[in-house]
């Protein structure tokens, strides 16, 4: 049984709908939370199977309010970058990976928005990736993949949403298990939220089915790309 490590930045945001589906496939996955007292981000030998880093709130990358831990977390990303080892980035964690891989990111105000993203590779994720996903953005800055990296999919204004480094690393700008529930506490958590979050928060409440009619295809390309039934 693979067991992945998943990296929290605050303990609002966690996998969401996706435990379900690595739980669905006997995946196993144990959470870090090193902003809580006594821990401290895994050390490189510790990841054996994948690593997921998650989504941060008001915690970014770009010198504003950068999450504590960005170093080693960078560290890392890039050990198993070079290893060949499993890289999911969420959020924050999509920064941290294009860190990792020599890419960068851009300083941008805290923002919680919903909006799609359009697949722009054909057979991304092993073929699985949907054509339109629902994207839920609660984040400070954004990352900038590197040249060498391949855009999956598209938002709106034409920005890297889905991209891929090498054979076994993804970013991805939106959390894709993204829950009501996380905005919710995220909100509560912190004292620096979002301007006027409660049209976001509202419509978020609604798109329960529309979320997990794309991660299921997803979930799937990912476990399929990654190997992580292998």
């Amino acid at each position: 049984m693979k067991i992945l490590t998943v990296l929290q930045h605050t303990s609002a945001e966690y996998l969401g709908y996706l435990e379900d589906h690595l739980e669905g496939r006997s995946i196993g996955f144990r959470y870090c939370r090193p902003f809580t007292e006594g821990a401290s981000v895994p050390r490189a030998g510790d990841i054996t199977d994948g690593l997921i880093l998650l989504g941060g709130g008001p915690w970014g990358s770009a010198g504003g309010r950068d999450v504590p831990t960005l170093r080693e977390e960078v560290i890392l990303a890039r050990y198993c970058l070079h290893k060949g080892l499993p890289v999911i980035g969420f959020g924050l964690g999509a920064q941290i990976l294009a860190l990792a891989g020599e890419g960068s990111v851009e300083a941008a105000p805290l923002t919680f928005q919903i909006g799609t993203a359009r697949r722009s590779e054909p057979g991304a994720l092993a073929g699985f990736l949907p054509e339109i996903v629902p994207q839920v953005i609660y984040m400070r800055d954004r990352p900038v993949p590197p040249s060498y990296a391949r855009v999956l999919a598209r938002d709106e204004l034409e920005r890297s949403a889905i991209f891929q480094l090498g054979e076994r690393a993804f970013g991805f700008v939106a959390n894709p298990g993204f829950k009501a529930a996380i905005a919710e506490d995220m909100i509560m958590e912190f004292e620096e939220c979002p301007i006027n979050p409660g049209p976001a928060l509202e419509k978020l409440r609604t798109m329960r089915r529309e979320i997990e009619n794309a991660l299921a295809p997803i979930a799937a390309g990912l476990v399929a790309s990654l190997g992580l039934m292998n």
